[in-house]
């Protein structure tokens, strides 16, 4: 009976100390590579330049949102964007009261989005984006018309 608690006692010791052994000493991953899609993006990558593009698209939008369309003649289009072979990707509507702030912003975007398509090399289908004719109101926001 002896032998069989010291054999018992001994297993046990020795399955602990084997268990405690195998535990990782260091358990901070922060110096392990990281995953591709978790580092963050490099200034000067497509990535990079496109979420910027991005962020000042719906600064834009946002602050034409905040405008209700009430009266088509109140509202107006301009160009915004810029495709690679030239010409605009595309037309927005803005409410004319605040066509001397958001003017400025939908050119600064035109500018930055042709900057993009030249240090990216960028190729697009070179269509002419249509032209709208006028705007209309439909439930409170500016609607182009073609």
């Amino acid at each position: 009976m002896k032998n069989i608690i010291i054999s018992s006692t001994i297993i046990l010791s020795i399955t602990a100390i084997s268990l405690s052994s195998c535990k990782s000493a260091n358990s901070d991953t922060s110096t392990l590579p990281k995953d591709i899609s978790e580092r963050p993006a490099d200034e000067n990558s497509q990535k990079y330049d496109e979420a910027a593009l991005e962020k000042i698209k719906s600064a834009i939008e946002s602050e034409i949102a905040k405008e209700k369309c009430t009266r088509n003649a109140d509202w107006a289009f301009a160009p915004i964007g810029s495709k690679a072979c030239g010409g605009p990707s595309g037309y927005i509507a803005y409410p004319k009261k605040i066509e001397t702030s958001i003017l400025p912003k939908i050119e600064n975007y035109t500018q930055k989005m042709s900057e993009f398509n030249k240090k990216h090399n960028i190729t697009s289908d070179c269509m002419m984006a249509p032209e709208p004719t006028s705007v209309r109101c439909e439930n409170g926001k500016g609607v182009l018309v073609f």
